[in-house]
């Protein structure tokens, strides 16, 4: 499996710019082949890794269930 190493801050910034969600770069790198996508902060320690899937049907199903749980985790703060 692949391993990409993402500076997160770097990452994120850019998306702002950019105007574009995550799932839409990693629908973009999607080729058949899962990937490690592991997400860094400043001083490289792993903050967080994904593994992305080979499908755009499963990446889908990620995004659905990533919503899901962030919601529900914004609902419990409140």
């Amino acid at each position: 499996m692949q391993k990409i190493e993402i500076q997160a801050d770097q990452f994120f910034e850019l998306l702002k710019l950019k105007d574009t969600s995550m799932w839409e770069i990693f629908a973009q790198m999607i080729d058949g082949n899962e990937k490690e996508i592991i997400f860094l902060d400043h001083e490289e320690k792993i903050l967080f890794n994904y593994i992305l899937p080979s499908t755009t049907e499963k990446l889908e199903e990620d995004r659905a269930e990533f919503s899901k749980q962030f919601a529900d985790k914004l609902a419990n703060l409140n």
